[in-house]
C-alpha cells in the first residue's frame, strides 16, 4: 500500500525533477481534466525502454525510474526523505544532475553494449545528486528529522560518531560528552531533533548495518555481533528480532537462497 500521496497539484517545468520516497504515490499530468491513464497501460513493449504517448503538444522528454532497496533500508530511507524532493531547474547545483539526466535518456534512446550497468550507475549518481540539491535548498523539508539533525552541530556530530565508530560501546552519557552537553540536555535535544532516543537510532543504524554484513555471508554471528557493537552475538541476535522480527540466522538464510533464485 501506498505511504501516501501528494496532497496537492505541484507544477512542474522544462529541466525540473523529483524524486519520491518509498510508498508515494503520484499522478504526473499535461491537464487537469482528461482522466489519467495508469503507467500498466502504456508501458513499452518487447523490451523497449521507450514509450511514446500523446500528441499534438509541444513534444517532451520524461526520464522515469526507480530505485529497489532491500527491506530493511527502507525504514531509514522513510525516515530521511519527505514524500516529494522537487528540485526546479533555475535551482543551484543543478548543472551536474541535469548532465547525469542527459546522459541517462540518451542511454535510454539508443541502448549499447552494457547500458544497463551505466543506466544503474547513472540512477546512483542521480539520486545522491537529487539529495544534495534538497539539502542545498534548506526547504522546509529539511527542518525536521534527520535531515535537519545532519544540520545541527551537537546532534549531527553525535550522528556522525554513531556512523563512523558503530562498534563503540556507546551510552547516552558518552555521547553526550562527546558533543560537550549535559545528557539531559542531550537526550530531549536528540529526541526532539530526530525523533527517537539517541539508543534507539543506534540500535536501528546498528541493524541496518548488521543486515549488509549477514548478506555476504562470508563472517561468524559474532563477528557480525562484534562489528556492530555487541559483545555476545546472543545479545546481538536478540536485539535483531526485536528490531526486524527474525533471527540473524533465518535473515542470512533468506537472503542467501533469494540471491541464488
Amino acid at each position: 500500500m501506498p505511504r501516501e500521496s501528494i496532497p496537492k497539484a505541484v507544477p512542474l517545468a522544462g529541466g525540473d525533477c523529483f524524486l519520491l520516497a518509498p510508498g508515494t504515490s503520484y499522478t504526473l499530468r499535461d491537464h487537469p481534466r482528461p482522466r489519467p491513464r495508469s503507467f500498466c497501460e502504456v508501458a513499452p513493449r518487447a523490451g523497449s525502454q521507450v514509450i511514446q504517448y500523446g500528441g499534438g503538444g509541444a513534444p517532451t522528454t520524461i526520464i522515469s525510474g526507480w530505485f529497489r532497496f532491500a527491506p530493511p533500508s527502507v525504514k531509514p530511507l522513510a525516515r530521511l526523505l519527505p514524500p516529494l524532493i522537487l528540485v526546479k531547474a533555475d535551482q543551484a547545483q543543478t548543472l551536474a544532475l541535469h548532465t547525469t539526466l542527459n546522459m541517462l535518456a540518451s542511454e535510454m534512446a539508443e541502448p549499447a553494449p552494457g547500458s544497463e550497468l551505466v543506466v544503474n550507475r547513472l540512477a546512483d549518481v542521480l539520486f545522491i545528486q537529487c539529495l544534495r540539491a534538497h539539502i542545498g535548498s534548506r526547504s522546509e523539508t529539511c527542518e525536521k528529522g534527520w535531515l535537519r539533525a545532519i544540520f545541527d552541530p551537537q546532534i549531527g556530530g553525535a550522528i556522525k560518531f554513531m556512523h563512523e565508530r558503530i562498534e563503540n560501546p556507546w551510552t547516552v552519557e558518552s555521547l553526550a560528552a562527546a558533543c560537550g552537553m549535559s545528557r539531559s540536555a542531550f537526550a530531549l535535544r536528540f529526541k526532539e531533533v530526530v525523533g527517537e532516543t539517541p539508543l534507539e537510532y543506534l540500535t536501528s543504524w546498528r541493524m541496518h548495518k548488521a543486515t549488509t554484513l549477514l548478506e555476504k555471508g562470508d563472517r561468524k554471528l559474532v563477528e557480525v555481533a562484534e562489528s556492530v557493537g555487541y559483545d555476545s552475538d546472543a545479545s546481538f541476535s536478540k536485539a535483531f528480532k526485536r528490531v526486524l522480527g527474525v533471527a540473524p540466522r533465518g535473515y542470512r538464510r533468506s537472503s542467501l537462497e533469494a540471491s541464488r533464485s
